[in-house]
């Protein structure tokens, strides 16, 4: 039985539900991060996410999986992958901690514009002319937000940037394991690389929790990632990524919400104008590529 004309299917209809779920449960990890950064170091913060994830997925999976959760055909790949992500996400949080939360991940936003161009560098894939518009459309965004006698106009507008950077690096490698590892085996090498890694810097960053709501925060933050990551995977399996790829800006609306909200937060129309830009480019390079 198919859906009538103009109707989506309800395994679309599915997709874009899960995709809608998993950007809201990455805006609430933002925001629950921000929330933890105002009182500890970011250092700390990055293990917490890692490590919960880390043991959530071995909880979980590893009865069912077993060693098939760490078998890899590339697992240099996967640890380079794993750093370059730990790097987006150290960037991003000391982000976070200096900005505000809508501003900061409306520049994060830009990895898709720099994955672009990364592509023709690294991969010497041809982009059409109204990409390069595209992606010249974006950072004209992010000059919107970021402007003289702006909030967001300090030092730390770079940090978002450099997440964009990494996170766009994450993206082609892991562009380079799809197909090679089991989609779960990538998101595990992901969590544990991270945690790993900022293990060492733990003795150097630790702070107790100031109370039981603190600890419990610092749990939720690997749920909430393990979480939003399972969801964008089963969404992909349930819809085309042409279909999937515009809804990914609802999570601007719900840090945007959020923001509001929890922090008293609310861009200025310039910073808006920007957002709006940011995502105009971001969904026009998502459509050609899909295309």
């Amino acid at each position: 039985m198919t859906a009538p004309p103009g109707v989506a299917p309800p395994h679309v209809l599915r997709g874009i539900l899960l995709l809608v779920t998993a950007v809201s449960t990455f805006a609430l990890l933002d925001a629950m991060t921000k929330y933890l950064a105002r009182t500890y170091p970011v250092p700390m913060i990055v293990w917490a996410r890692y490590a919960t994830q880390t043991l959530m997925m071995v909880l979980v999976l590893g009865p069912r999986l077993g060693y098939d959760l760490v078998r890899s055909r590339r697992p240099g790949l996967q640890v380079i992958r794993g750093v370059v992500l730990v790097g987006s996400s150290m960037f991003f949080v000391y982000a976070l901690a200096h900005l505000p939360l809508a501003e900061a991940s409306a520049i994060g936003f830009l990895s898709p514009l720099v994955l672009a161009g990364m592509s023709v560098w690294l991969l010497a894939e041809r982009v059409r002319r109204s990409v390069w518009a595209a992606i010249i459309a974006g950072f004209v965004g992010v000059l919107f937000i970021v402007r003289p006698g702006g909030d967001v106009f300090t030092a730390a507008a770079v940090l978002p940037m450099l997440s964009a950077v990494c996170f766009a690096g994450y993206q082609l490698l892991t562009r380079q394991l799809a197909g090679i590892d089991s989609s779960l085996t990538t998101l595990f090498y992901g969590a544990i690389v991270g945690a790993v890694l900022l293990t060492f810097a733990l003795p150097f960053s630790w702070q107790p929790p100031a109370s039981v709501l603190h600890g419990l925060a610092f749990c939720l933050l690997g749920i909430l990632g393990g979480t939003g990551h399972f969801l964008l995977i089963r969404a992909f399996t349930h819809a085309p990524p042409s279909v999937l790829a515009p809804f990914v800006y609802a999570q601007l609306v719900a840090v945007l919400a959020l923001g509001y909200l929890v922090f008293g937060e609310f861009p200025d129309r310039g910073s808006l104008v920007g957002m709006a830009i940011i995502v105009l480019a971001g969904a026009w390079i998502a459509a050609r590529q899909a295309r």
